[in-house]
């Protein structure tokens, strides 16, 4: 392929990229802050004295975001393409580092956090986009090997199945099912064979069934799920394991078509647990209603289309590593959306995934603000490249960038 390759300098006076990406992700950031805030309000009241206190957290934790997204808008992809093996062993050191007592932080039985001054930052969150961004790189750069053989999906595979297992030991099986759905969405996009991507999806079908029978919390989760779907009310569901969905559920109940009020949330007063992280969408139906959710759903859906579509814009013009990415960060949006707004409303067992850009928590909140800030790199990069004139031609691997 022989195309044209850009200046190494890049300016972005003139194009910030695109607006409405932009415009989604502060609605979705506004609209998160004044529904995690309603939803923590109580809870904050009464264990901190402040009701305001998980708010003024998460602005902080936005700022953070931000001054991290200005940070890459201002790096080059290049940089991103060059680091990627690199990234990957980073991401490796972060998995393990969070399970060394002392380092690591347990909470709830679970070990996912590395405690730093002020807050615990999420290893798998960070974890997610190294990956995505490794897998990216090895697409642009073995296309044909992907495309054609075995081994490009086994190559990748190997080197990704300690990620998997670092997770599982943590435990933290929704950010693995997310991020396996998402590296397995980018290879079907890469061209993979449907033979291969039938084998792959089958055997980690068959390694998340044998994660759920080996481990008794997993098997409890399901079955109470299973209970659920017959009578989401029952006796052993209300006062059992489903305690949680069972609240989330009148939530959703009691909001009907038009909430009963900003900041009138029953279910938020100890009712529901988690009501300000995991189950913030139950919050948002009672207050502002199933039209609402409804909205907010849409609005979301619309800024993974528009992110979906930068991507493809990169890959018709031949930059396969900036299309590659954009596609996995699209996808990590997509699963984590979805199967946060699945478990709202009992369609999937209860797993402890934040929504995007609404639930509280600084390493979400800041890795959300993260990868939209790679996605306007992107978009910046490829409207250069499209805008300024070029005169150099370079080789294929080059363009891939």
């Amino acid at each position: 392929m022989t195309t044209l390759t850009m200046p190494h300098t890049l300016s972005t006076r003139q194009y910030y990229g695109d607006p409405v990406l932009i415009i989604m992700t502060a609605l979705l950031v506004t609209f998160g802050l004044v529904m995690m805030t309603s939803a923590s309000i109580e809870i904050a009241s009464r264990s901190y004295g402040d009701p305001l206190y998980f708010f003024k957290r998460q602005l902080v934790f936005m700022l953070m975001g931000l001054a991290l997204g200005a940070c890459i808008i201002m790096n080059p992809m290049r940089l991103w393409y060059r680091s990627s093996v690199l990234l990957l062993f980073i991401a490796y050191l972060t998995l393990v580092l969070v399970l060394i007592p002392g380092i690591g932080r347990e909470v709830n039985g679970s070990r996912r956090w590395i405690q730093l001054p002020g807050f615990g930052l999420q290893a798998s969150e960070i974890a997610k986009l190294l990956v995505i961004t490794f897998t990216a790189w090895f697409l642009s750069r073995h296309r044909e090997l992907v495309r054609g053989t075995l081994r490009g999906l086994v190559y990748p595979a190997l080197l990704l199945a300690p990620v998997v297992g670092l997770l599982l030991l943590e435990p933290d099986f929704g950010a693995t099912v997310v991020l396996c759905l998402a590296v397995m969405g980018m290879l079907f996009l890469g061209g993979i064979n449907l033979f291969y991507m039938v084998l792959a999806g089958c055997i980690l079908g068959g390694g998340g069934w044998l994660a759920i029978v080996t481990s008794e919390y997993r098997q409890m989760r399901l079955t109470t799920f299973m209970q659920t779907l017959q009578n989401p009310f029952s006796e052993d569901v209300v006062f059992g394991s489903g305690y949680q969905l069972a609240q989330a559920l009148i939530g959703f109940g009691r909001g009907e078509w038009g909430g009963v009020g900003l900041g009138n949330s029953i279910q938020k007063m100890y009712f529901l647990p988690e009501a300000h992280t995991d189950f913030v969408l139950a919050i948002v139906a009672e207050e502002l209603g199933l039209v609402s959710v409804v909205l907010l759903l849409l609005l979301f859906f619309g800024f993974i289309a528009r992110a979906l579509m930068l991507a493809r814009r990169n890959e018709e013009s031949g930059r396969l590593f900036a299309a590659y990415l954009g596609y996995g960060i699209s996808l990590l949006f997509l699963g984590q959306l979805v199967i946060n707004a699945a478990v709202n409303v009992g369609l999937l067992p209860t797993k402890g995934l934040t929504l995007p850009f609404l639930s509280y928590g600084g390493s979400s909140l800041i890795m959300s603000i993260a990868m939209v800030a790679v996605l306007l790199r992107i978009d910046i990069e490829h409207h250069l490249y499209t805008t300024q004139p070029r005169t150099v031609q370079p080789n294929s691997r080059e363009v891939s960038r």
